[in-house]
């Protein structure tokens, strides 16, 4: 039954990344890479790995899919002018793709496996330790330094995305919220009194 399952949910992954390939429509492409991660979920069940597998469940399906699905639904986008723009450009493409397959045939030709990678496959916790504590105990004990390092980089990259998207361009109209907030209502507002029959 594993057997059956690690190949269903195999071949399950390849057509699913496949097809949010070659979609011609933007709504299948995204449902089709929800089934690539549903697949890729129950991989990593099979390895064990429940907690990853919910994890990607949860961020990836239940939250960056789904945004990708209201944003291509929501955007009224021209598909067929950039698809058509897009053709001039296929022999580059193609070109650029059959060098890619060399190269990855090139690497992956002369692949060996380390010995020490092999040595380095024994589990680093107590085996009778659950998943999420093991998970716990390396990022929190082991690499926590790594972690918080990894963390303060994202924080900067946010920062820095933050900063870069604060720049003030006259061209752009923005809100003047103290202005809002600071204006007079007697300045603000003006009272008409309207006669009953008569129009402003």
């Amino acid at each position: 039954m594993t057997v059956f399952a690690f190949y269903l949910f195999s071949l399950s992954a390849i057509v699913g990344g496949l097809f949010t390939v070659i979609s011609r429509n933007p709504v299948h492409s995204v449902l089709w890479l929800i089934l690539a991660f549903l697949s890729s979920a129950g991989l990593f069940v099979l390895l064990g790995a429940e907690f990853v597998a919910m994890l990607l469940v949860i961020v990836y399906v239940g939250a960056v899919a789904v945004l990708f699905l209201f944003v291509v639904m929501m955007l009224d986008v021209d598909f067929a002018e950039l698809r058509a723009g897009m053709a001039k450009y296929m022999p580059l493409a193609l070109l650029i793709g059959l060098v890619f397959q060399m190269e990855l045939g090139m690497a992956f030709g002369v692949w060996e496996t380390s010995e020490l990678a092999a040595s380095q496959l024994t589990a680093p916790v107590p085996a009778d330790m659950q998943n999420t504590a093991a998970l716990g105990v390396l990022i929190y004990d082991r690499y926590f330094l790594l972690f918080q390092l990894a963390g303060l980089i994202l924080l900067v990259a946010m920062i820095g995305a933050i900063v870069l998207t604060l720049r003030h361009r006259t061209d752009v109209k923005r809100q003047n919220v103290l202005a809002q907030m600071w204006r007079d209502p007697a300045k603000a507002l003006e009272l008409k009194d309207v006669k009953p029959g008569q129009g402003l």
